[in-house]
């Protein structure tokens, strides 16, 4: 079973002003944004989204298959669903937009644009994702989403009774070859050298049957037609080249968080995701982070949703605890 949406284009989205002192800003288009935005309309807040690029890394999933209530659809067709349900309520959203500057004077939060224009915010939300980390090799752009895939636990369903490679060696990596293995009729791990992954996942997926590993093996380049056919790699022992034929590839090398904005704000992980608490406060009062930002063990759209409402509702306590408007100044 699947289902179609009928998106209305013509339903007209407001413009962002300098005026306005806005409860709750936005920023990143992508599913912890959109629901934030949702929810903080719903709890009566002044709010708007500013984004590069609306949908975040929902455009570069070909099919999502695991958000409840919906069986089927296309990572730009949810995102569509997602944008034409805030359109309903008028939210702003403002696109091909990139932020130069976040700043807190007093109790506002200031938000530079690269448009020249600056907003005023009592709180923000910052959920301006990640990217995942590529391999930097010929034939990767080539082959994205045509067998060249980066999140296994979205897309494994898709590689179902095919052969998959999987890239990398830390936990992700060893956890996506297992899941993968649920769908693929073999899966080939390639690692360039040992194994960062923990000793359980590593000896489960050496005794898996459907899973053989090449360590110190680095993957030259992704060679196909119309689609990814499989890579070249280089045996690190041996000096040796040699092709390795598959169906498809998920890349699990880790993301890097798209944080730059906060770095001098809040506190960050080693890794330079956003550390936040349950209610998805930063260690900045006014500031949020939700999504794949922020530090959290698990990256999915569903997940990045809730965070969203999280952040919303506990901006809207915040803002109410402070009082009033005359409580938020310069």
């Amino acid at each position: 079973m699947s289902f179609s949406f009928n998106f209305n284009p013509t339903i007209n989205t407001p413009t962002l002003d300098e005026s306005i002192l806005y409860d709750h800003l936005v920023i990143g288009g992508g599913p912890a944004g959109y629901n934030a935005a949702l929810y903080a309309f719903r709890k009566g807040l002044s709010t708007a989204i500013i984004a590069k690029k609306l949908g975040g890394q929902l455009l570069n999933t070909s099919s999502v298959d695991n958000y409840l209530g919906i069986s089927q659809i296309s990572g730009e067709g949810l995102n569509e669903a997602f944008i034409n349900h805030l359109k309903q309520f008028e939210v702003p959203m403002l696109e091909d937009t990139s932020i130069t500057r976040i700043e807190k004077s007093g109790t506002l939060f200031k938000v530079h644009l690269d448009n020249k224009q600056t907003l005023k915010a009592k709180t923000i939300l910052l959920s301006s994702g990640s990217n995942p980390r590529r391999l930097d090799i010929p034939g990767e752009a080539t082959f994205s989403d045509k067998g060249v895939a980066y999140c296994a636990i979205c897309d494994a369903p898709l590689f179902k009774d095919k052969i998959v490679i999987i890239a990398g060696g830390g936990n992700s990596a060893v956890e996506a070859s297992l899941d993968v293995a649920k769908w693929a009729s073999k899966v080939i791990v390639v690692h360039r050298s040992e194994f960062r992954a923990d000793k359980i996942l590593v000896d489960q997926m050496l005794n898996h049957e459907k899973i053989t590993v090449f360590k110190q093996t680095q993957i030259l380049e992704i060679f196909g037609d119309t689609r990814m056919k499989g890579i070249r790699v280089l045996d690190k022992s041996s000096s040796h080249e040699r092709n390795i034929e598959a169906d498809g590839l998920f890349v699990e090398i880790g993301n890097i968080p798209s944080s730059n904005l906060v770095k001098d704000l809040v506190n960050l992980s080693e890794t330079g995701h956003v550390l936040v608490d349950p209610h998805q406060r930063t260690s900045l009062p006014g500031l949020y982070a939700a999504g794949d930002v922020c530090e959290s063990p698990y990256k999915q759209i569903i997940i990045a949703v809730a965070q969203g409402a999280t952040a919303a509702l506990a901006a809207s306590e915040y803002i109410n605890q402070l009082g009033g408007n005359y409580a938020f100044n310069e």
